[in-house]
């Protein structure tokens, strides 16, 4: 069941759009930072919020890339597979982020901590290739820097293995 106190600041963002569909994208996140990804319960809540059929909200949601529809890690892990990226080097940059985490891309570690996902694109182009960690962005990424970054994600979280 969604706070209170989340469901009043929710409320308040949809009153202030100009249509309840354009607050959608930002109700699912805020539900899913919440409870970690958008559940089932979630995604009824953001109907009920929006006057939306939860059809429509799941369109919403399984269009998105950042909109999780299934249980992902503590730290979720995006690598930019557009063109550009792909170009200069994603595809290996991926993987050796799955080799280091010893999962598949598109899959979360045994741990729990980490989620290793593709996406289309991460309009950073210029920077390619290009990773997201979180909601921080990573620009010009060899695997070995993303390494090092995803490595220390797992000693920031204690986690030692894999």
């Amino acid at each position: 069941m969604i706070p209170e106190n989340l469901k009043a600041n929710l409320e308040q963002r949809i009153a202030a759009a100009i249509t309840h569909r354009e607050a959608a994208v930002d109700v699912m996140k805020e539900l899913q930072r919440h409870y970690g990804w958008l559940t089932d319960e979630a995604l009824e809540e953001a109907s009920q919020l929006l006057g939306l059929s939860p059809l429509q909200v799941e369109e919403l949601a399984t269009f998105y890339e950042m909109i999780y529809r299934r249980p992902v890690g503590r730290h979720v892990v995006h690598v930019c597979d557009s063109v550009s990226c792909w170009a200069l080097g994603g595809e290996t940059l991926l993987e050796s982020l799955a080799k280091l985490l010893e999962t598949e891309s598109g899959s979360t570690t045994a741990d729990g901590a980490v989620t290793l996902l593709p996406c289309s694109c991460l309009g950073n182009c210029g920077e390619a290739p290009c990773m997201m960690v979180g909601e921080k962005q990573y620009g010009r990424v060899t695997p070995e820097i993303g390494v090092q970054i995803v490595a220390a994600l797992r000693l920031r979280d204690g986690s030692t293995n894999s």
